[in-house]
């Protein structure tokens, strides 16, 4: 498997998991809003935001175009 679609894999399981919480109502609309605090929630989305740059970068790199 390549670096990308191991990416990609890892955030369709991030997408699969977010779904999963938000159907338990497992967070509050604070908590969906806040990026910085250290709920499930929040690292989840720090991690997602931070393969889908790498992946971008990734496509940058590939193509040799710049962000």
């Amino acid at each position: 498997m390549t670096e990308k679609q191991e990416i990609i894999k890892q955030m369709l399981d991030l997408q699969h998991k977010f779904i999963e919480l938000e159907q338990r109502g497992e967070f509050s609309t604070a908590e969906y809003y806040d990026s910085e605090g250290d709920t499930e929630l929040a690292r989840h989305k720090r991690s997602f935001e931070e393969l889908s740059t790498k992946l971008v970068d990734l496509a940058h790199a590939d193509k040799g175009s710049k962000r």
